[in-house]
């Protein structure tokens, strides 16, 4: 189980929640999920992406708990949920559906917002009976469906094999991260974030990715290079919305515009301008309002509340 995230203060803090559950998946892996917000008021479920944890969405979760009742989760292996020997995209799916089932009545619906895997852990559940069920409309965040490490710009050289090759062996490192030092702030922050990113959200970054045992980043990594995910994109009924940061170097805007082409049910691409693939952290005020967007034009409240 991965380390937490020690930030005492500040937005990127990981607030405390009204309640904690476990809830367990197809496979029996028990998954660690969060509920933010008042009980009744309309739902927001957040799945953060690889190397990552709920600590991610801490300015989303901070915001939007006022007045949504917000639900994030670990995903296998991250955070507070034990790793498992099964990690596929049929895993990720099957988790989502897990943490739906927990957390919300039948018929429910709330917004879904994927960052990076978490994008990929939607569309992966995208026919699944409870996604649809309880989607009433999604964000995919700085994601892709498939082409992941041919298309990554991490490595700055022309786009071919051996960019391919190289990309895939970074990506795919297991050597462990260590302590969270000046440089390695700056390698996390070139490829992660823009270049306009202020040092406390590199910090949080930082902490957090550091806190991921290098076992699972690498597990996780396989998966991410074989993706393929574009019958995923198809299947996704549900209304979306995609969001990308232009600097994004890990799933750059290439991705977002297939994505955007693909949806059956696109509500639109926003692109931010010097923004990474970081884009809840670096850019929070867009994610949160998109989310909150989502929300006022799609998402009921609960009945009985």
């Amino acid at each position: 189980m991965s380390r937490l995230l020690h930030v005492s203060s500040g937005p990127y803090a990981p607030p405390v929640p009204a309640r904690e559950l476990t809830a367990v998946s197809a496979d029996g892996a028990r998954l660690h999920v969060e509920v933010h917000g008042p009980e009744g008021a309309p739902a927001v479920v957040l799945v953060h992406g690889w190397t990552c944890s709920t600590a991610f969405w801490a300015a989303q979760i901070r915001e939007l708990a006022t007045d949504h009742r917000v639900i994030a989760y670990d995903q296998r292996g991250h955070g507070r949920s034990p790793a498992s020997p099964a990690c596929s995209t049929d895993a990720l799916a099957d988790d989502l559906e897990a943490v739906l089932d927990a957390t919300l009545a039948p018929g429910e619906r709330a917004v879904i917002a994927g960052h990076s895997m978490g994008g990929m852990t939607v569309m992966a559940a995208a026919g699944r009976a409870g996604v649809q069920e309880h989607a009433a409309a999604v964000l995919l965040c700085s994601t892709g469906a498939s082409r992941l490490v041919a298309e990554s710009l991490v490595i700055p050289m022309r786009a071919g094999r051996l960019r391919t090759a190289l990309t895939k062996r970074l990506l795919g490192s297991r050597a462990p991260l260590g302590p969270v030092t000046p440089l390695a702030r700056r390698i996390l922050k070139y490829g992660t974030m823009g270049a306009g990113s202020a040092p406390h959200m590199v910090e949080a970054c930082a902490r957090i990715v550091h806190a991921c045992p290098r076992k699972v980043r690498h597990a996780w990594s396989e998966v991410l290079g074989l993706l393929d995910l574009d019958h995923g994109v198809r299947a996704l009924t549900a209304p979306t919305a995609v969001l990308v940061g232009s600097a994004d170097r890990l799933t750059p805007p290439v991705q977002a515009r297939a994505l955007a082409a693909a949806l059956p049910d696109c509500l639109g691409l926003a692109e931010l301008p010097g923004i990474g693939h970081m884009t809840p952290v670096e850019a929070p005020e867009p994610v949160t309002g998109k989310i909150r967007e989502l929300v006022a034009t799609y998402a009921h409240i609960k009945e009985g509340a």
